[in-house]
């Protein structure tokens, strides 16, 4: 997988996978187009909205449009400083998953971005392959409950990924992906970065946690017990030893 880089018409700067893809165009990244070809398969919903598109190579993609959190994205959703094409947060992404997916980890196969200079700011987009058969772990605990081996062999996962050097920035019950088979899956890896080993670990999975106790406090019916959490743990610690 080699990941190719072009300027478009209108100065946007566009990155692609190209072991998936030949070249592409700005219009990949607008969802009107998509929705015009009948390509347009579906929306989620959250603090940025995702694009379930039918792909150019047969399977489903996901769009995501960049977007900010907190305060200040009341007066500002979608713009980020441009200090270069290779910092943008975009382009970022697309090369941490390519990196992630040689070492054999369980995250989505990076399709293209495209970065939108303009005034000194940039627009941001990323497209991945959509992870097939897969829901948010959230959804899936929402309905019914996860074995114990399931819960261990999560554990074991984010080992991988921590013993990998992958600090994700926003690990949660919806960015962890559960499949037909039980195994799992993460997602939505902006601002996610490598770091060296330290107390990041626990803190990502003290957030975790969090996300977890957040939807059981929501909702009785959440099937999320303090067994499964020291399954998890019990799978990561074995992990990590290996």
């Amino acid at each position: 997988m080699t990941l190719q880089i072009k300027r478009g018409d209108h100065g946007e700067r566009m990155v692609w996978n190209d072991a998936v893809l030949g070249h592409v165009d700005g219009q990949c990244f607008d969802p009107d187009w998509w929705r015009a070809r009948d390509g347009l398969l579906g929306e989620a919903q959250g603090r940025g909205s995702a694009y379930f598109l039918q792909g150019a190579d047969g399977n489903e993609w996901v769009l995501r449009h960049n977007r900010r959190g907190g305060a200040l994205a009341r007066i500002n959703h979608d713009r980020f400083l441009y200090t270069g094409i290779e910092r943008a947060r975009p382009v970022r992404e697309l090369r941490l998953l390519a990196d992630l997916q040689a070492r054999d980890l369980p995250v989505p196969t990076p399709i293209a971005a495209r970065v939108q200079p303009a005034l000194g700011f940039y627009r941001g987009d990323v497209i991945t392959r959509r992870i097939p058969e897969a829901e948010p772990l959230a959804d899936r605990l929402a309905r019914q409950a996860v074995p114990s081996t399931a819960w261990q062999r999560l554990g074991a996962v984010l080992a991988r990924f921590h013993r990998a050097g992958l600090w994700h920035a926003d690990l949660n019950a919806r960015n962890v992906l559960i499949d037909t088979h039980d195994d799992f899956h993460l997602i939505d890896f902006d601002k996610a970065r490598l770091r060296t080993p330290g107390k990041w670990r626990q803190a990502n999975l003290a957030r975790f946690h969090r996300s977890l106790a957040k939807f059981r406090d929501a909702s009785l019916a959440f099937n999320f017990l303090d067994a499964d959490w020291n399954a998890l743990r019990g799978g990561y610690v074995s992990a990590s030893a290996l």
